[in-house]
């Protein structure tokens, strides 16, 4: 079994030990409450903000949580001194917790508009705004501690992160909405049901840059790791 293969297993028991895929679930299951009290006819355009919703709170502080449940238990001094590298780290995260993103994505979808909906474009914005916001969260969660030290300055990272939904929502067509990242996985969510008809400069930007954005993210997410939880881990 490869070192990733094992990692990916050793995520998805902490998860469980965590409690956190429980919690992910129950997180789906409020925003399915919210689905039914939606009128029929309005369903359709509630379920981008919806799947939005739900994508930002597993993505952002799942992984945060996780993070800092792993340094209170000095699990992550083992994985310093075992075989395993920072990038099967940070891609057996990315992978189990995007993967529970886009399965409760899809169930909030089918609930809103039952198959109603292009599944690839759909998928595509799912695992890219899930992607996005994981990798934000640990960026940010790095320098503190404690969760409760983490949670008052990751809401400036959160809004940042949110600024598109001005611009999809028609309250501010401004092209600065573009520079932020998940301005193009709105796009593909809204292109998916049908809420938005994206010309070809559009399909480019939005598979193209929330892409470009997650490798420029990758480096910081090492750089930030490595100064702020390895150095520290190290030294204890």
């Amino acid at each position: 079994m490869s070192v990733l293969a094992r990692t990916l297993r050793l995520d998805l028991r902490l998860l469980r030990r965590y409690g956190l895929i429980y919690a992910a679930v129950f997180s789906a299951l409020l925003w399915e409450a919210v689905v039914f009290l939606v009128p029929g006819p309005l369903r359709a355009g509630a379920a981008v903000y919806i799947v939005f919703g739900d994508l930002a709170l597993v993505g952002f502080f799942f992984i945060a949580g996780a993070v800092f449940f792993e340094r209170g238990e000095r699990t992550l001094f083992a994985l310093l001194v075992s075989p395993v590298r920072f990038g099967h780290y940070l891609a057996s995260k990315l992978a189990v917790l995007s993967g529970l993103s886009l399965v409760l994505s899809l169930l909030i979808a089918v609930s809103a508009v039952h198959l109603d909906f292009e599944p690839l474009s759909f998928a595509a914005g799912a695992v890219l705004c899930a992607l996005l916001f994981l990798t934000c969260s640990f960026i940010s969660a790095t320098p503190f501690g404690s969760i409760s030290e983490w949670v008052i300055p990751s809401t400036g990272v959160l809004a940042v992160l949110n600024i598109p939904l001005l611009n999809y929502s028609g309250l501010w067509e401004h092209p600065a909405t573009y520079l932020v990242p998940t301005q193009g996985v709105l796009l593909l969510m809204g292109s998916s049901l049908g809420r938005v008809e994206l010309e070809p400069w559009q399909w480019a930007y939005a598979l193209a840059y929330p892409a470009a954005s997650l490798a420029v993210l990758g480096l910081i997410a090492r750089r930030m790791f490595m100064r702020h939880i390895a150095a520290g881990e190290g030294s204890e």
